[in-house]
């Protein structure tokens, strides 16, 4: 049998952010905030600066996906090869 999530199923929490000069809003669950958050600290850049740079690499993709899922599969790549 498995277990619910530590603080149980939450679902996305909308925040805006600036990237290359313009405000956009993104929706995700608070543990992918989290975890942007501490990643954004690790890399020593602010969180529009992480989430900038994720989409850069997102446009440049062969097909991208919208920002919310990049950002998704970017942390999660990110855990995966820790």
């Amino acid at each position: 049998m498995i277990d619910a999530p530590d603080g149980g199923f939450v679902g996305p929490v909308k925040r805006s952010v600036t990237i290359a000069g313009h405000q956009t809003s993104i929706s995700l669950e608070p543990v992918f905030w989290t975890a942007l958050d501490r990643a954004a600290v690790e890399a020593g850049l602010p969180l529009n600066a992480l989430i900038a740079q994720i989409d850069v690499l997102r446009i440049a993709a062969e097909a991208p996906p919208n920002l919310a899922s990049a950002l998704r599969t970017w942390l999660f790549d990110r855990t995966a090869r820790r």
